[in-house]
């Protein structure tokens, strides 16, 4: 399927976004995978290849919680690169790979974030002084160097991700054993939900309740 510049430029641009959005700004939500696939989607006019491969890696993504000095991925240029991945091919063929894909670039962008701590401190051990002092010009100038650096770790991820994912994509085996990969992923990232709620629900009362959506929800999936 070929891709426009206009395209090439909103998938840099997009994946850009979602990435500073986990830690900088605006913090709307924009990495969650499921919107970062379906924004990606919609760049490339197949949306629903994009809300499929979001709600597969929103699964893994929802025991992760993005908060102080924890180590966590950053999901969102690998799932922008997984919609390039499987654009234009049949979703069950190219599912598990695009998966793959993202939870190994997701891994990626977790060390560039260590990396971008690593430098921001060093951002304040040098302008210690003026903070000290409540200078305003030393505040900003911390404020917009790290914004800063998160734009360009994030563009650069992004960057690597889509074009990797291009390079790769017409070298895809898209054979009926992709099936049994897809298969998996997707059983694999519904046990890391379930063993994320588990965990979060705790015991007695949450536990209990956890139990009776999950029966409900099965209920309400047999009987369609």
């Amino acid at each position: 399927m070929p891709v426009s510049w206009a395209q090439l430029f909103g998938l840099l641009g997009w994946g850009t976004l979602v990435g500073v959005d986990l830690v900088s700004f605006p913090q709307a939500l924009l990495s969650r995978p499921l919107i970062a696939g379906a924004g990606a989607g919609l760049v490339l006019g197949e949306p629903e290849a994009g809300f499929k491969i979001g709600l597969v890696l929103e699964l893994f993504a929802l025991d992760v919680l993005p908060v102080g000095a924890a180590r966590y991925p950053d999901y969102g240029a690998g799932v922008v690169g997984a919609v390039v991945l499987a654009s234009g091919a049949e979703p069950t063929f190219v599912l598990g790979i695009a998966t793959l894909y993202a939870l190994l670039f997701a891994t990626l962008g977790g060390w560039s974030l260590q990396w971008l701590r690593r430098v921001n401190g060093r951002t304040l051990e040098s302008a210690a002084a003026g903070l000290a002092a409540g200078d305003a010009a030393t505040i900003r100038s911390v404020q917009y160097r790290g914004v800063a650096g998160d734009l360009v770790r994030s563009a650069l991820l992004t960057a690597l991700a889509v074009g990797v994912a291009f390079w790769l994509r017409p070298r895809l085996p898209l054979t009926e054993r992709m099936e049994l990969v897809s298969a998996v992923a997707v059983g694999t990232a519904v046990a890391a939900a379930a063993s994320g709620a588990i965990r979060s629900a705790g015991r007695e009362a949450r536990l209990r309740w956890l139990a009776a959506g999950a029966g409900l929800g099965l209920l309400m999936a047999a009987l369609r």
